[in-house]
């Protein structure tokens, strides 16, 4: 067992974090305050190459394994996750989605202007009717003269308004159920496609989520991805690298968390010492940081397993499950430690609370994962 990081590595997290103090820390209370997206971080993030980090380099990808990207994922997440929720999206959802299953056309047509930032995409699995059973589509996909035309709604789609790239999942074939899906990539402006009002959310506000509408959207036959009926197998196996994206996201949160009450803590006086100097505070720092490096640990497992081609369906789900757990707890007692200065925006811990709890709820709720967790012992 080799717990070192390479050279390379360490470089690439160092380069994050420097981004992220720098470049998001300035106006992150402000950009929730607004619910403003980050488009001037976002073109920054590009030229780091950090949206298309696990593409190839022919196609204009930074060609990066998953553990640096999980590292460049938890730093980001540690001053603004509405950021790196771009990042996990735009690599582990499209970019990844494209050059695994995706034809030679469709990846130079659209995977090199997304994995070099030019543009971005969105992946557009959920509807009102299918969060967590995502074999109820009710958006259909019906051929007809060599086209696609689709109808339904997408809802809490991440990158919904600023997306020129949509990989949505339809029904073709209702009498297969999830063996009639198919996966389409759409672009802004195709005549029937309508973004709906931006959502007002609890956390990741910088972030751009919206409801998206499909009437009578054409759609060319080429623009499917993979065999007909692939759609469905496209999205879980797709959904499987991205827990692991969720996960770094987590564990962002809770260290971000965890280092700004540690810091308080060494600064805030009570009855005459620093409150780090009082059990009830020092054995919270100790709980969160031992459950911070399990969190860690597991999601470098399942970033090891992808990147060395082993099954990560399991260690994926567990490390999403366990840190995003950790991400809550940590963040509670983060504002716990603060008092009163941690209910206010300006000590950030607030905002990292409210930003914690999606991460227990999207690309599959910690019911899910244990489901998959519990699903994947059993047949061992």
């Amino acid at each position: 067992m080799d717990f070192k990081l390479s050279e390379e590595q360490l470089l690439i997290k160092e380069a994050a974090r420097d981004f992220a103090k720098n470049e998001l820390l300035p106006g992150v209370i402000e950009r929730d305050e607004k619910q403003e997206f980050p488009k001037e971080q976002v073109k920054k993030m590009a030229e780091l190459g950090f949206l298309g980090m696990m593409t190839s380099p022919e196609y204009g990808g930074s060609g990066m394994d998953t553990i640096s990207y999980v590292m460049v994922m938890e730093e980001i997440s540690k001053i603004d996750a509405s950021c790196s929720v771009i990042v996990s999206v735009n690599n582990s959802l499209v970019c990844w989605g494209l050059e695994n299953y995706g034809t030679e056309e469709q990846k130079k047509k659209y995977l090199t202007r997304l994995a070099s930032g030019e543009i971005i995409g969105a992946f557009c699995l959920s509807e009102p009717e299918a969060g967590s059973d995502a074999t109820s589509q009710k958006t259909t996909a019906i051929e007809k003269d060599g086209h696609y035309i689709i109808n339904g709604t997408k809802n809490w789609i991440t990158n919904g308004g600023t997306a020129d790239v949509y990989l949505v999942i339809a029904q073709t074939h209702p009498e297969k159920k999830h063996k009639g899906i198919n996966a389409f990539i759409l672009e802004k402006g195709m005549p029937g496609f309508e973004i709906g009002p931006k959502e007002q959310k609890l956390g990741i506000r910088g972030s751009d989520t919206h409801s998206l509408i499909f009437n009578d959207v054409k759609v060319p036959k080429e623009n499917r991805i993979g065999e007909d009926g692939f759609g469905f197998k496209f999205a879980m196996k797709t959904l499987a690298g991205g827990r692991i994206g969720i996960a770094a996201q987590a564990l962002g949160i809770a260290s971000g968390a965890y280092e700004l009450a540690k810091e308080y803590s060494k600064v805030r006086k009570s009855f005459g010492t620093e409150i780090c100097n009082h059990q009830a505070i020092a054995f919270k720092l100790a709980d969160m940081h031992t459950q911070i490096e399990a969190a860690r640990h597991l999601v470098l497992k399942a970033a090891w397993d992808k990147d060395n081609g082993h099954d990560y369906d399991l260690s994926g789900a567990m490390a999403k499950l366990y840190a995003s757990q950790v991400a809550m707890d940590t963040a509670i007692e983060a504002v716990q430690i603060h008092g009163g200065n941690g209910y206010v925006k300006e000590y950030h811990v607030e905002r990292l609370m409210r930003d914690a709890k999606i991460t227990q709820i999207y690309e599959g709720t910690s019911e899910i994962q244990k489901v998959v967790i519990s699903r994947g012992l059993l047949a061992e």
